[in-house]
């Protein structure tokens, strides 16, 4: 007896309320962690010392908000084990599941380029997590760079006119290297306020 075997996403965005509370209990994580690969409640309480029992009200926690999934039964003896696996390899928290207050939703939907900017942010955030399983995971080394600058700008004049100049400079660079054969890369260049953190 068994399910469809479906691989799991690389990563899942959880951003439900109430998935956020089941995963924020510290066993639970452990057991996300050894879910990885398909494993019985029996094989997940011996991975993480615990007992089974309290190993399987957890996992039915998890599978209930979606985060884990049924993905076999196997015939062990007179019964029939189920084996459960994680609905991605790794887990983030989507920010919108943090904004109680419902303007930072409007105030997105006003300013297009401060939505890019957290889209932007939410990507890379997602990839490098990607990134960081293969090289935990899978031993590869990750071929990366970041670049990170400082410019000062002091009006709307200039914040226009430094975009245009970066696009001229740039332009050549992204026609030369955009069209040739080769391993892909996505390159993000972004610009905003510091804040106050950062200072």
């Amino acid at each position: 007896m068994s399910a469809q075997l479906v691989a799991p996403k690389h990563v899942a965005v959880v951003d439900d309320l109430d998935a956020l509370q089941v995963i924020g209990h510290p066993l639970r994580l452990r057991i996300l962690a050894a879910l990885r690969e398909p494993a019985s409640a029996a094989g997940i309480a011996r991975s993480v010392g615990e007992a089974r029992q309290k190993v399987n009200y957890h996992l039915k926690e998890l599978e209930r908000v979606g985060l884990v999934r049924p993905v076999e039964q196997r015939l062990v003896g007179n019964l029939v084990e189920t084996l459960y696996q994680a609905v991605a390899s790794s887990f983030v928290l989507g920010d919108e599941t943090l904004w109680a207050d419902p303007r930072r939703t409007e105030a997105m939907r006003e300013q297009q380029s401060l939505q890019r900017l957290v889209d932007v942010g939410r990507r890379l955030h997602r990839d490098a997590t990607v990134l960081l399983d293969r090289a935990t995971f899978d031993g590869e080394q990750i071929p990366s760079a970041a670049l990170e600058v400082e410019v000062r700008l002091s009006s709307e004049r200039d914040r226009a006119a430094f975009m245009r100049d970066l696009m001229k400079v740039i332009k050549p660079v992204l026609d030369r290297y955009g069209n040739r054969s080769g391993d892909r890369y996505r390159v993000a260049l972004a610009a905003y306020p510091e804040t106050e953190e950062e200072q």
